[in-house]
């Protein structure tokens, strides 16, 4: 196959490479068109999920030591995280939707604890979709 970036010896501009060629996935060959929605929504929600129990602290240092929660990206995940589940629920069912409602909720608390000034009760991350967390 001929290398796309370098330019042809007569002046023409390269070659631009198919949909096919630009929706191909990792080097494993798994192209993200055979991948079903779903699975695309909960391996994102897992990602922020994940991301989200870091910031509020609930992670650990590879010394061992705790270690120290960043609210303000936590803020920011726990944002996204509601929203993207909030909003895809109905789609997913209750099969799917259910466990990440529940690490939502814990992560919210989890926040709420962490934070030495909690926000007013509605006001926390994620709560304009979710509603309160008590």
């Amino acid at each position: 196959m001929p290398d796309r970036a370098s330019a042809s010896s007569n002046d023409e501009p390269p070659e631009q490479a198919s949909p096919e060629e630009m929706s191909a996935g990792s080097a494993a060959g798994l192209d993200i068109a055979d991948v079903p929605a779903v699975e695309v929504v909960l391996t994102v929600a897992m990602h922020l999920l994940t991301a989200s129990a870091v910031a509020c602290g609930l992670a650990t240092n590879d010394d061992g030591s705790p270690r120290e929660a960043d609210l303000a990206e936590a803020r920011v995940l726990i944002n996204a995280l509601a929203a993207l589940v909030t909003a895809s629920a109905p789609d997913l069912g209750s099969m799917h939707a259910a466990p990440l409602r529940d690490g939502l909720t814990a992560v919210q608390r989890a926040f709420r604890e962490a934070s030495s000034l909690p926000d007013p009760p509605g006001e926390g991350p994620g709560e304009r979709w979710t509603g309160p967390i008590t």
